[in-house]
C-alpha cells in the first residue's frame, strides 16, 4: 500500500564505493550461512521455527490463513520510526501469534539504505536488522513474507525510462536479499514487488515490464540455491490489483515459469466509494458487495481453481479505521464489509493479510487492539459467518410522537434468534415483532428505551443468531441538525453545527448551473475528512482548505449535508478573494 503520509525526503547517502562493497561481502559471506545474527546489545537471537511447512504450495499458504501486515515500519520513509511507530519487537510478534495470526508480512523499503549507483549495496546494518526482525517473527512460529515495498513508486516506477539502471539496481537488491536469507526456513517467503506501477508506458509496455520484474525475480531468488531453492516465491500483478486483465497476465507469467513453488498476490481495498467515503459510498450497498463477490471469485477462478494459491498481501479499507481522524466510515458498514472479507475469502481459498499502519488496528506502543470489538468481528470471520442488518442505528425523533421502526435482518446463512437489552431478554410479539426478514421494534418498547429522550445513543440492543457474533442495534434519539451563519477565510472556516443527536454522513456541493462544486469534480458527493469533517466535541462541521480554495470566485456553492438519520440540511458558502461567507438556508 502507498500509505496516505506524504513521504519523509530520501536521506543522503552513507559509505562510498569501496566501503559499500566490503559491506555487501560481509553481508554475503558472514550471514548467508547461519541464521544467527547479533542483535541490538550484544545478544545472539536464533530463528526457531517449529513449523512444518507443508509440501504443497496451496497447502502451505492455506497454513498461513490469517496474516497481517507490520505496516509503516520497516517500510516507512526514510527510517523504521519515521512514519510513528515504534520499533518492531518480538513480543509484538508474540502478541500476534496469541491473538490468532499464523503469518505477518513484513513490508521493506530499502531505497534510503542502497546505494543509487552500482553495485547498488544495501547497508550491512540495515539487513541485519530486517533479518533480526524476520527471525523473530518466525521464533514465534510465524510465517514470514518479505518483499520490495515502497521502492516501486520511488525508483522501479521509472524503468520504462530508465530500464537498465533500474533493472540493475532492482536485480542487485534481490541478489542481496537472496544471500542474506538463503538459509532460512521455508517459513519466510519472498514477494517480488509491492503494488508496482510504471511511468510513461502503454499497457502493452507496462505488461512486459511486469512480467520481466517477476521473472527476473524468481530467477535470481532460485540461482541463490540453499533454502531459496524450493522457496516460496509471491509474484504480483501491476499495482496489485485484482482486475481479470491483470491477473490473466500474471497467470500467464506463472504458468510460464513451470515451478510448483509461486503463488500470485493482489490487494483489495474495496468498492472505491465506500472505501473512503465518496461519491455517496455512504453504505455497504448492493455495488460494493458485488465488487468484493466478483474480485474473489476471479482470484478463484483465475488462481485457486487452477491449483495456484492466492495470498492476499493486503486488504481492509483505505480510509478505516484511522485513530487520528473522525471516521469516514459508518461503524455497522464497516463491520459488513470485514464480515463479507472473511467468507467470500474462506469460499474462494484465499489466504488474507490486513494491513494495519499502526494508527487502525493494533496500538503498536500498548500491544492491544484499539477497537477491540472491531478485531473481535475480523477474527470470526476466519471460522464463521456473523447475521447483520440493514443499520446498526434506529433513530427516533424527539419533536415527534415516537412510532414503531424497522431493520432488516441479513442472516447470512445464519438463524436468528432473540433480541436483547443488556442481560433483558426482550419478548417477541410485545417488544418486538420479526416477519421475514423485517425487525419491528414497537412504539411501546422504543418509549421505554429512549427513557427521557435525551440527544445520542439512548440505548444499545443486541440482536443474536444462531452463530457468530450479536449486532448491535443503537437507539438514538435526534432531532434535525441546525447549521449557523458564519465567516472565516479559505485557510480557517467552520460552521456552526449543533447535532441534536445526529452523525454527519456525507456533503453534496454543487453550483446554481448544476455543475459540481469543490476539488473533486466527478461527483457532486465530495470526500469525506479531504473537503470536509465533522468536529463533534466543538460543535462545527470543518470546510476544508482544500475545497475551499478549489471554488470558484464569488459564485455561491450550494451545500447539501446528509446526515445518517436520513436528515439533509441545506447550507451556502461564497468564497470571495481571502473571505468566505455561509449562510444557512431555512427549509421552506
Amino acid at each position: 500500500m502507498k500509505d496516505i503520509r506524504q513521504p519523509a525526503h530520501h536521506r543522503s547517502r552513507g559509505p562510498g564505493r569501496l566501503a559499500g562493497l566490503l559491506m555487501a561481502l560481509l553481508v554475503i559471506v558472514g550471514l548467508s550461512g547461519s541464521t544467527a545474527l547479533a542483535a541490538t546489545g550484544g545478544t545472539t537471537q536464533q530463528a526457531r521455527a517449529t513449523v512444518k511447512v507443508p509440501a504443497r504450495a496451496m497447502d502451505a499458504v492455506a497454513a498461513m490463513q490469517p496474516s497481517w501486515n507490520l505496516g509503516n515500519t520497516l517500510d516507512a520513509i526514510p527510517d523504521e520510526t519515521s512514519w510513528g511507530n515504534p520499533k518492531a519487537t518480538r513480543e509484538l510478534f508474540k502478541t500476534l501469534r496469541a491473538q490468532g495470526f499464523r503469518s505477518v508480512r513484513i513490508p521493506v523499503t530499502w531505497s534510503a539504505h542502497q546505494s543509487t549507483t552500482g553495485p547498488y549495496t544495501v547497508d550491512a546494518a540495515y539487513l541485519s536488522r530486517v533479518k533480526q526482525v524476520i527471525d523473530w517473527a518466525q521464533a514465534e512460529n510465524l510465517y514470514v513474507v518479505l518483499n520490495v515495498h515502497h521502492d516501486s513508486w520511488q525508483w522501479i516506477s521509472k524503468i520504462s525510462t530508465d530500464h537498465d539502471n533500474v533493472l540493475a539496481r532492482y536485480d542487485a537488491l534481490w541478489t542481496q536479499i537472496s544471500a542474506t536469507f538463503r538459509n532460512e526456513p521455508r517459513t519466510l517467503l519472498f514477494e517480488s514487488v509491492n503494488e508496482p506501477s510504471f511511468d510513461d508506458a502503454t499497457a502493452a509496455q507496462k505488461t512486459q515490464l511486469m512480467n520481466e520484474l517477476n521473472t527476473s525475480f524468481h530467477k535470481i531468488v532460485r540461482a541463490s540455491g540453499g533454502g531459496n531453492k524450493g522457496r516460496l516465491l509471491v509474484l504480483t500483478t501491476q499495482g496489485g490489483t485484482p482486475s481479470q486483465d491483470l491477473m490473466d497476465d500474471l497467470y500467464t507469467t506463472i504458468s510460464a515459469l513451470h515451478d510448483g513453488n509461486l503463488v500470485a498476490t493482489v490487494h483489495y481495498y474495496s468498492f472505491y466509494p465506500f472505501s473512503v467515503n465518496i461519491a455517496g459510498g455512504t453504505r455497504y450497498d448492493a455495488a460494493a458487495q458485488n465488487d468484493l463477490t466478483d474480485a474473489f471469485a476471479r482470484m478463484h477462478d483465475t488462481f485457486v481453481g487452477r491449483g495456484i494459491p492466492v495470498y492476499l498481501g493486503e486488504y481492509g479499507l483505505l480510509a478505516y479505521p484511522d485513530d487520528n481522524h473522525p471516521s469516514r466510515i459508518e461503524r455497522g458498514e464497516a463491520l459488513k464489509y470485514y464480515e463479507h472479507v472473511g467468507h467470500a475469502a474462506r469460499v474462494a481459498g484465499v489466504t488474507t493479510a490486513l494491513w494495519d499502519p499502526g494508527f487502525a488496528y493494533l496500538n503498536r506502543d500498548t500491544l492491544k487492539w484499539r477497537d477491540p470489538t472491531l478485531f473481535a468481528w475480523i477474527k470470526s470471520t476466519w471460522t464463521t459467518r456473523s447475521g447483520t442488518a440493514s443499520f446498526d442505528k434506529v433513530f427516533v425523533a424527539k419533536s415527534s410522537r415516537i412510532t414503531a421502526q424497522s431493520l432488516t435482518l441479513n442472516r447470512n446463512g445464519t438463524r436468528f434468534q432473540s433480541l436483547w437489552h443488556g442481560d433483558t431478554k426482550l419478548v417477541e410479539g410485545q417488544d418486538y415483532s420479526v416477519f421475514d426478514d423485517r425487525l419491528t421494534l414497537t412504539a411501546r418498547e422504543l418509549t421505554r428505551l429512549t427513557g427521557e429522550r435525551g440527544y445520542g445513543v439512548n440505548a444499545t440492543l443486541q440482536a443474536r443468531f444462531s452463530r457468530g457474533l450479536p449486532w448491535q442495534i443503537d437507539v438514538v434519539t435526534y432531532d434535525t441538525p441546525v447549521l449557523s451563519n458564519a465567516t472565516g477565510t479559505p485557510d480557517s472556516f467552520t460552521i456552526p453545527t449543533k447535532y441534536q443527536g445526529d452523525v454527519l454522513a456525507t456533503m453534496e456541493a454543487t453550483y446554481a448551473d448544476g455543475s459540481n462544486a469543490g476539488q473533486t469534480t466527478w461527483t457532486p458527493y465530495q470526500e469525506f475528512n479531504v473537503a470536509f469533517s465533522p468536529d463533534y466535541p466543538n460543535g462545527t462541521i470543518i470546510l476544508t482548505p482544500e475545497f475551499l480554495k478549489s471554488l470558484r470566485d464569488g459564485e455561491p456553492a450550494a451545500l447539501t449535508f446528509h446526515f445518517h438519520s436520513g436528515t439533509k440540511v441545506k447550507y451556502k458558502v461564497t468564497k470571495s478573494g481571502d473571505s468566505v461567507t455561509g449562510t444557512a438556508v431555512k427549509e421552506s
